[in-house]
């Protein structure tokens, strides 16, 4: 049977208990029994599938691994505790001393943080290129050049990478191109279409939609997943709960009529930043003058709901709007049905180094938005208000 992204959403993954059930069910448990000690050493031994132990075996937390396989296009995922915990797996999974990897600037500051910082501890090095320069990318493969790793769009200057592209230069190369899925979702992109090989996210943002719980996952092929990936996460416990998985399954539900709608409540308010007197630039890869327009067009389905833009005036001045919204949250989550605005520099981005930073072209003046589902007039008027405070002595 085929199913189209909508159906898939809804109801891939999931198989009834006897108790026929409607909605999917939370199997809040730590640990299973088995009807033997054979079955309990079949099981462990992994010669018959089965429940074991929550760590890693749980059919709430698999039926939102199939689902988001599925939408993914990938024969595999598997749900993480976290986004940084399935980069980390990913990495601790492919990943060896010795290996280099080549990662975009424009990812999520932490994510930088953990290949420059803490990978560089094992054995692991790291050179950080422009995720649209491919010219870079070509030049900094070394033989011992394992991953290629990018978030496209980039966080959080909306940066767009051809990954068909990057995924024919990884391959050449004998390398892995990882892919974080984190602002456009399979709602909008599927990298592993594209010719990616790993699909990693945190589910903390869109996948839930509604700020409640923290998750994550990796999705590509089953013999990587299984062989490489799945290893460490029994083996260092960054697994996800049932209850999480369980929140994240009710989220998919709805992802793709979600992310249609973030995407044209942002570009609306895309178009509105441009023509605002008192914003220097927007970032958003749905405007026509956005430098990679038409591969954003091409390559996804839409262009997300992420908008920055910068302000003249430096922090000073960027503080100055986050401070005067009244309806905004202010913080540095994304992905919510409420839109929330947040200052790169000094959240997302804080423990990078003015340095990198001001490579990445995260300016002190840039202000990030995570377009919600509110009216989009009362989104206007509320960074109206903190914009229009500019034109007058602080």
């Amino acid at each position: 049977m085929t199913w189209g992204d909508d159906t898939i959403g809804l109801r891939a993954g999931w198989e009834r208990t006897p108790e026929q059930e409607h909605s999917e069910a939370i199997f809040p448990t730590s640990s299973f029994t088995f009807a033997n000690a054979a079955e309990a050493a079949a099981r462990f031994a992994g010669d018959e599938p089965g429940n074991i132990y929550s760590r890693f075996t749980n059919p709430t937390v698999r039926a939102f691994e199939k689902r988001l396989a599925a939408m993914e296009g990938g024969e595999r995922a598997i749900g993480m505790a976290s986004g940084m915990a399935a980069i980390l797996a990913t990495c601790m999974g492919l990943l060896r001393a010795g290996d280099h990897v080549l990662c975009s600037l424009g990812v999520f500051g932490t994510t930088a943080s953990l290949f420059a910082n803490q990978l560089s501890r094992f054995g692991v090095t790291t050179d950080f290129v422009a995720p649209t320069d491919m010219a870079a990318w070509a030049a900094g493969i070394r033989p011992e050049t394992r991953m290629l790793f990018l978030e496209t769009p980039s966080n959080p200057l909306t940066e767009v990478a051809d990954i068909a592209q990057l995924a024919e230069l990884a391959h050449a190369h004998n390398a892995w191109l990882v892919v974080d899925n984190c602002f456009c979702t399979p709602a909008l992109q599927k990298p592993l279409e594209l010719g990616a090989d790993i699909v990693t996210h945190s589910a903390t943002k869109y996948l839930d939609g509604q700020g409640r719980c923290v998750g994550g996952a990796v999705v590509g092929g089953a013999d990587t997943l299984d062989g490489a990936i799945f290893p460490f996460l029994r083996a260092a416990g960054t697994t996800l709960s049932p209850f999480n998985a369980w929140v994240f399954l009710k989220g998919l539900e709805t992802l793709n009529l979600r992310m249609r709608a973030h995407s044209d409540q942002a570009l609306a308010l895309a178009h509105w930043l441009v023509e605002h007197p008192l914003v220097a630039r927007v970032h958003y890869s749905g405007l026509p003058d956005h430098p990679q327009h038409a591969l954003a067009a091409r390559q996804q389905r839409a262009f997300g709901g992420i908008v920055s833009f910068e302000v003249t005036g430096g922090r000073k001045a960027a503080w100055q709007v986050v401070d005067a919204t009244q309806m905004l949250s202010i913080t540095a989550n994304l992905g919510d049905v409420r839109s929330t605005i947040t200052h790169p520099a000094s959240t997302t981005h804080g423990r990078v180094s003015p340095e990198q930073r001001a490579a990445m072209g995260i300016d002190e003046g840039l202000i990030r938005v995570s377009v919600g589902l509110e009216d989009l007039d009362d989104i206007q008027a509320d960074l109206d208000r903190g914009l229009t405070g500019l034109a007058r002595p602080a």
